[in-house]
Formats: structure tokens, sequence, C-alpha cells
């Protein structure tokens, strides 16, 4: 897909909820960026496009884990990898039983780059300036 600009985080949010819309389970959302890039408010996005809009939707990034039951009963896993240091710690908070069944949307998915399924889609998002480029694949 080509690289797509949004003007403000409203606009970031926007485009992941219409992202979400085409989203089946099982399906699994790679996200990378760099510190505030928006990994957390495209998630956030998706997560309340799909299970609803008033949602509390907290960062993963303490808990390391988020979970969700979406409106057709299917889960959603909203993983932060960012402290995750060996691939041990992959299988103890339940990685690799999320990503073969419902929704998981991974934020700094690098260290399990070699794990994730083959029509996992990664998505790019970059600060410029206000707005994110988004690159989709």
């Amino acid at each position: 897909m080509p690289i797509m600009f949004v003007e403000n985080v409203d606009s970031l949010q926007k485009y992941a909820a219409q992202f979400a819309k085409d989203l089946r389970a099982p399906k699994c959302v790679a996200m990378h960026g760099d510190l505030g890039a928006g990994k957390t408010e495209f998630a956030r996005a998706v997560i309340r496009t799909l299970c609803g809009g008033d949602m509390v939707v907290p960062s993963p990034t303490f808990t390391l884990l988020q979970e969700y039951e979406m409106y057709d009963g299917e889960k959603i896993h909203h993983f932060d990898l960012y402290r995750i240091k060996k691939i041990e710690e992959l299988e103890e908070i339940g990685f690799f039983d999320a990503i073969s069944h419902g929704i998981t949307l991974i934020e700094w998915p690098e260290i399990a780059e070699n794990f994730l399924p083959a029509d996992a889609i990664h998505i790019w998002l970059k600060t410029e300036g206000d707005g994110r480029a988004i690159e989709i694949k």
C-alpha cells in the first residue's frame, strides 16, 4: 500500500477505525514506530471500533497485555513487547496462544518477528510534525 499521511491524532484514530472494519479473526497486526509515533492511539481506535466506542483502553506498557472481547465474542489481545528481552517471556505472557486466534495487536513486535504469522499485517508509523506517515504491508 502507498504511504498515507494523516495530519493529527484525531485523523490517525479515524484512519485506524476504518482499518479495523476490515479485520477478521484470526489476524495479527504488528505496529512499528518510535516512541510517540501513535502505535497505542492506533490500537486504541481499532479496539474501540471492534469492542465499543466508550471502552477504556489503557496502554499495555506496564502490564504487557490487555485483553478485550469484541462484539462477536472473539478476543483482541493488545501486547506491548517493549520490555520483553527474552523469547521465553513471550510464552509466559501467552503470546503464542494469542496469535493463533482472535485479533492480536502488537506494539514493539521486533523481538517476536520470527514468530509472527506469515499473513501478519505490518504497520509503520512515523511522526511528521503534528501528523503521522502510515505504511501498511
